[in-house]
Parts: structure tokens; sequence; C-alpha cells
């Protein structure tokens, strides 16, 4: 992993994803829309964090945007602040989140890895998000956690928020300490989460599993908002999901957020199930959490 906080950058920017960028300008432009003086976004070269980017500038006067090093550009938008960040880096993370009045933290290992990597971005890095929104005051948290942390349990079965956990792998770990961590500074500090367990959250499903458990960007942009601006959530944790007819989880106990997903990955349905049928074995077709039930051990070599 890389090193420490770096300087603020101020400037222009050109986002590769022209159409995500408009969606995200057009946003902004809502004036009835509630703001944040300054909002952190982690994690924002990863997969979510480039079509969150654009998005999030709706939803705050200044955004704050932090990955490791190279990864984030070298420029910044004019509403934008840019600074690499290693999460396993207290003291980077502290300066990190002074002047922030909330967090979308999305950074960290996103795959199966062994635990030593794991360890360094997902647990110390949790940690340190919340030690410094303690300390500078930050009491709106969104978390970016993960299906895996119920991945054991099978496709045949229905599930809700207050179900045991069941971790399918040391990134499920992770994620299920990510909302201990959660829970603990809310009952103690007042700190106020949303945690989401996000599903499969690309352009559009890529097989069976994903039929049921995908997120459109536009549904995960707006339970972004959701998360950011409804009032008194407490802890509240909520399966990141859009408008599946066929899905595995159940929403009750996250129906104050008032999300509404728009889109269905019903309209994928017939060119999904034109794949042939994995075998009757296969974790991706018996268990939620897919092929990370089976990825690894990662024995030393």
């Amino acid at each position: 992993m890389q090193d420490a906080a770096g300087d603020l950058l101020i400037g222009n920017v050109d986002m590769a994803d022209q159409a995500t960028e408009v969606t995200g300008a057009a946003a902004a432009q809502d004036k009835n829309q509630p703001r944040f003086g300054r909002l952190l976004l982690t994690g924002a070269a990863g997969g979510l964090g480039k079509v969150l980017r654009p998005r999030l500038a709706a939803f705050a006067d200044v955004l704050r945007v932090s990955d490791l090093g190279a990864a984030l550009g070298n420029e910044a938008a004019s509403h934008e602040e840019v600074v690499a960040c290693n999460l396993a880096d207290r003291d980077a993370m502290d300066k990190l989140i002074a002047g922030c009045d909330a967090i979308v933290h999305l950074g960290g290992v996103s795959v199966e890895r062994p635990f030593e990597e794991i360890l360094e971005a997902n647990i110390k890095g949790v940690f340190h998000v919340y030690e410094a929104a303690r300390r500078h005051g930050v009491k709106r948290v969104v978390f970016a956690s993960s299906n895996h942390v119920t991945g054991f349990y099978r496709q045949d079965e229905r599930i809700d928020v207050r179900d045991l956990r069941r971790p399918d792998g040391y990134y499920g770990l992770s994620k299920s300490y990510g909302e201990d961590m959660a829970q603990f500074n809310y009952d103690r500090y007042g700190i106020e989460t949303v945690s989401i367990r996000i599903g499969w959250s690309f352009p559009e499903p890529r097989d069976r599993r994903s039929l049921a458990s995908w997120l459109s960007y536009d549904d995960l942009t707006e339970l972004m908002r959701c998360c950011l601006f409804t009032p008194d959530v407490g802890h509240t944790v909520v399966y990141g999901m859009s408008d599946n007819p066929s899905t595995w989880w159940d929403n009750r106990y996250a129906a104050h957020l008032g999300f509404k997903a728009r889109d269905t990955s019903e309209i994928f349905r017939t060119r999904i199930e034109a794949q042939p049928l994995p075998p009757a074995d296969d974790p991706v077709r018996v268990y939620q959490g897919g092929i990370f039930t089976a990825t690894g051990p990662f024995d030393p070599v």
C-alpha cells in the first residue's frame, strides 16, 4: 500500500465517463436538494467511486475525494479537493477527515484477498474513519458494506438485516466488522451510519445470481441521497438492490430511508436465462455470496 496524505489539488478535471458527469451536473442544479458544506468520498478511484464522484456533486458545496496516489488523477474540478491517502495511515486519515461534514466510505479492498491485505485497508481503515469522525465531530457516515456479510445463505432463502450474519470470506468478515464499528460508534458517540450491503452494482447483470442482486448506478445514487439526508437513521443497514422481481433480501427495516428503486433487472432476464445453467453444486448457483464462498484459503507460498 502507498503512503500518507498529499496536498489538496484545486483545478479542472476531465472525467472519463461523460454520461455520468452529465447526470451529476444535472442533479447539482436542483435548488431544493439539501447540501453539505464538505462531503468526503473515500475510494474515489474505485469502480463505484468513479461512478459516484461526479454524482455526489449534487450533495455538497465541496466534494473531497480520496484514494491511493496516482489513481485519483492530477487535477480536481472547481468544487473538488483531491487528497491521496492510505486508509491504514491513522494520522493521514485524521487530516483527511478534518473539516468534513459527512463521509461516504467506499475505500478498501473490494474482492476476496489474503487476510493481511484485508486487515490493512478494510479493518484498520474503517477503524481510522470512525476514530477521525469522532475526533472531528462528523455525525453522518455512509458505509459501503456488502452482501458478502450474509453470503453463506442459500439462494433459496429470503433474509432481512436482523438475520444472523454469515460472512463468506475475509472480505465479508471485514464488512461485518465495519457494521459493528458503525453500531458501536452510534451507541457510544452518536455518529449515525447507514451501512449499505451493496449487491451487484454494474451497468447490467452478468448472470442469474446478479439478476437477484443488481443495483443500477441511478438507484445507487438515489440510495446514497437517502442515506445522507434522511434524519434519525441511528445505525441502519440496508441491502443495496434495484427493484428486482426475484431477490433474496427484505428491506423492511430500512423503509424509513424512503428509498424507491426505479430500475429493475427484469429487462435483462431473457438474455441471462439463455446462458447455460451452472452445475447444481456450483457456489454461483447455491449461495448468495457466489464464488466468494469458495475463494481461498490463501496459504503462504
